[in-house]
């Protein structure tokens, strides 16, 4: 009966009206879903049924249309709207949120499933996995050098909690700075006494200064004056270390005769008598001691030419370059050997000459198996603009090497001192000496795990070293509409997905990864009740479409009585 169309029509459109609500309920439902991405219900008509077909135009009579009535409404599709979600921020470092079309790939029973919820942790084993159900996180996972595996091959990330980095020992020493070029010779070069011996002591008569060689050492140089015949002396000099032990062998001598004469008879002061005096340069018109000491390169004059004698109190003092401060520019940094331990390198340069500097590295016997010191030296000569050819250092790579105590390899450690304007410098800029860099680590244990925006889990170390470990992965698809939901925020690739396309975040896939945020549900809520109200309406209408059909039928059935 022609009746009974309208009423499967407004059956068809209850039930598809009923599913509409369905996908509608299940938006509402995970409006606080991360991840969720919401679906829509599109409607198409069903077959229609012909009551008149249509005719063709012929000569003298136009064509006619067809005749159709419909037979109700079917489902069209339901779609997944895979907009990007919101983002909020959890602070949790291992919760993570997709920027761009890529899913994280997860396995779990050795089935692979896809997920844009990033809420994932680390388990007792170190896996990082969905705590719901424990599927885990696929990627590529570094090797012991940090180093990423090239291809698109996954595996499970794990990461050891307990993981240790070794020693690194130090090769290198990479060193910057500037040499000024106004500074004064480091070494001493005139040594000046001064005063008066008093004419009515014994003595002998003893004065002390320090003293500098090229390397900027410091000795102590003893002068004594001994009194051997009326206005007449010896004058003994010394050399002592630190210890105030003379130099081994002896770095001492004896300047005989000091002559003092009147220098205006009956006015009883006295000075020095030129003309009998060893130590006078008739060229020069001056007094001198040259004296040098090869093996602590120790080169200077004493000059007595100030001394008198007389009765006054005697007040003789000794001065090297007029007190001045040794120029010595020093700089240190901590190395380490294969055990970790730590070393201080110390290095120093002290100016020789205009454009020539020396240098000296050292460790002290604290650092080292049979407890002595170690010391290595050299020279470097600058360029008339300051700049520092690398071919004027002496020796050429300058090495520092030591046995460390504690059974540790041999610390070998290059001195780069940098060549042109980069590294050391001589200019008329202050004097500064600084270490920008050495290759060398201690063990250390993992502190902490970071994820960038490309997915590589770096760890952080309790050293503040960072090292990769590994690698989250991304899948694409051809047809995200393709996949199936199999609950717990996971789809699986179906027919009309494509394959997934397994790549690296960034520029390969088109997407990038947030840490310490989620990305929550894409269902809008104002668009959900607008949605909801035109499927209730449709609902009702279709209901009234039945009620009215069986009025209608209720009308023929009593045509009969």
């Amino acid at each position: 009966m022609a009746l009974s169309n309208s009423l499967f029509s407004g059956v068809s459109g209850l039930r598809n009206h009923q599913s509409m609500m369905d996908v509608i309920g299940n938006n509402i439902a995970n409006v606080s879903t991360i991840g969720f991405k919401g679906s829509r219900m599109t409607f198409a008509d069903t077959f229609s049924r012909f009551i008149r077909t249509g005719t063709n135009p012929r000569e003298g009579v136009g064509g006619t249309n067809s005749f159709q009535i419909g037979l109700g409404v079917k489902t069209n599709s339901i779609d997944k709207n895979w907009a990007q979600g919101t983002f909020e921020t959890t602070g949790i470092s291992t919760d993570l949120a997709l920027e761009g079309p890529g899913l994280f790939v997860l396995k779990s029973s050795d089935q692979t499933f896809y997920s844009r919820a990033g809420a994932f942790n680390f388990d007792a084993e170190g896996k990082l996995v969905n705590p719901q159900n424990g599927a885990i996180v696929q990627g590529k996972v570094a090797d012991s050098e940090g180093n990423i595996p090239l291809g698109n091959s996954l595996e499970d990330i794990i990461i050891d909690s307990n993981l240790k980095l070794p020693a690194i020992s130090t090769t290198e020493v990479e060193w910057a700075g500037n040499l000024s070029s106004d500074s004064n010779i480091t070494r001493s070069e005139i040594v000046a006494q001064r005063g008066n011996i008093d004419l009515n002591a014994a003595g002998p008569f003893v004065t002390n200064t320090s003293i500098y060689n090229e390397f900027g050492n410091e000795y102590t140089l003893q002068v004594t004056y001994t009194r051997t015949a009326p206005n007449t002396y010896d004058m003994d000099w010394e050399i002592q270390d630190a210890d105030g032990n003379a130099l081994a062998p002896a770095q001492t001598g004896t300047v005989s005769p000091i002559v003092f004469a009147e220098d205006t008879p009956g006015s009883g002061n006295f000075k020095l008598d030129a003309a009998s005096e060893a130590l006078f340069d008739p060229t020069s018109g001056t007094y001198f001691g040259g004296i040098q000491v090869a093996s602590e390169n120790l080169d200077f004059t004493i000059d007595p030419e100030l001394v008198t004698q007389n009765a006054a109190v005697g007040n003789l003092s000794l001065s090297a370059d007029g007190d001045r401060e040794p120029n010595v520019i020093g700089g240190s940094i901590t190395v380490y050997d294969s055990f970790g331990n730590t070393h201080q390198i110390s290095l120093k340069f002290t100016k020789r000459a205009d454009n020539l500097w020396n240098w000296s590295a050292s460790v002290p016997g604290s650092s080292t198996g049979d407890g002595n010191p170690v010391e290595v030296r050299g020279s470097v000569e600058f360029e008339p603009d300051g700049s520092l050819d690398p071919t004027k250092i002496l020796p050429n790579n300058p090495v520092l090497a030591f046995q460390p105590k504690g059974g540790a390899d041999v610390v070998s450690v290059d001195l780069n001192f940098g060549e042109s304007f980069s590294g050391l410098t001589q200019t008329n800029s202050t004097s500064v000496l600084s270490a920008i860099n050495q290759n060398g680590s201690p063990s250390a244990s993992l502190s902490n795990v970071y994820i960038d925006q490309f997915g590589f889990v770096q760890g952080i170390f309790d050293t503040g070293d960072t090292r990769n470990l590994a690698q989250i992965m991304v899948a694409t698809f051809n047809n995200l509409n393709g996949l199936i939901g199999t609950g717990d925020n996971m789809y699986q690739a179906y027919s009309n997905s494509g394959i997934a396309r397994i790549g690296a975040l960034g520029d390969e896939t088109d997407t990038l990864v947030q840490a310490g945020v989620l990305e929550q549900s894409n269902v809008d809520l104002s668009e959900e009740f607008t949605k909801m109200i035109l499927s209730q309406r449709g609902f009702q209408a279709n209901a009234r479409v039945i009620t009215t059909s069986d009025e209608l039928l209720q009308e023929v059935t009593n045509l009969v009585r």
